[in-house]
């Protein structure tokens, strides 16, 4: 299955109605415990921030390196219970992505198949409302590798961070800058991070990322949102 606009979903009803026509066990246990109380406020949800490290940018064509996940809260971060992997991609490791995140070809060729992460990575994200920052990528990407190793693919809702920015700068720009065309402003997670004071970290490592995204969203929220906010403004 491919993803959908999902910014219409109903995730009440389309977790209930993925549970039952899934033929994967692993996704049918994912779906029923998935997160799908929309009335919730935001400062009662259980979160978990996500990042993968990949070959490249194309979730057709390249695959999953490294995977990162912190579970959180608006207040706080269960460092002790994150998550990080690396795996080995069925898709060729280009110098150019090493360069990026910096995961050699020794590291990955000693890596278990993304296959072995599946289930504890599917058990890590039941129940939560999963974080990411750019949905294309993580959205994409695990349905690809899911639909490459279990013949099915993935649905889930999702808080993007880089969304709920843009959201910000463009209410920021106003009625005249929208007029004038003048530019929002970066969207990147370090850029992103700056507007609310937060620390530098080291990008492209997925646990160090997922991490960022976590501490953005809690930042994010308490700027611009009431902490009764129900969830399904803020997912896609």
């Amino acid at each position: 299955m491919n993803p959908r606009n999902h910014k219409a979903v109903d995730w009440q009803v389309r977790y209930n109605e993925l549970a039952n026509s899934t033929k994967n066990k692993l996704l049918k246990h994912f779906y029923a415990g998935a997160y799908n109380q929309d009335k919730a406020a935001i400062k009662d949800v259980p979160f978990v921030a996500m990042d993968f490290e990949t070959t490249g940018l194309n979730s057709q064509n390249d695959d999953i390196v490294s995977v990162g996940l912190v579970p959180f809260n608006l207040k706080r971060i269960y460092c002790k219970h994150s998550r990080h992997w690396v795996v080995q991609p069925r898709r060729n490791l280009h110098e150019e992505s090493i360069l990026i995140h910096g995961i050699t070809h020794s590291e990955v060729d000693d890596a278990p198949d993304f296959s072995q992460i599946i289930e504890p990575l599917l058990e890590a994200l039941s129940g939560k409302v999963v974080v990411v920052h750019y949905a294309a990528i993580e959205r994409h990407f695990l349905n690809n590798a899911l639909l490459l190793r279990l013949k099915e693919g993935i649905e889930f809702a999702l808080v993007d961070t880089m969304e709920i920015e843009r959201r910000a700068l463009k209410a920021r720009q106003g009625l005249l800058g929208r007029l004038f065309n003048t530019k929002l402003g970066s969207l990147r997670l370090t850029d992103c991070r700056t507007r609310y004071s937060l620390p530098a970290y080291q990008n492209h490592n997925a646990l160090t990322d997922a991490l960022a995204t976590a501490e953005l969203l809690q930042a994010q929220l308490s700027y611009h949102y009431r902490v009764d906010t129900p969830i399904s403004e803020l997912w896609l």
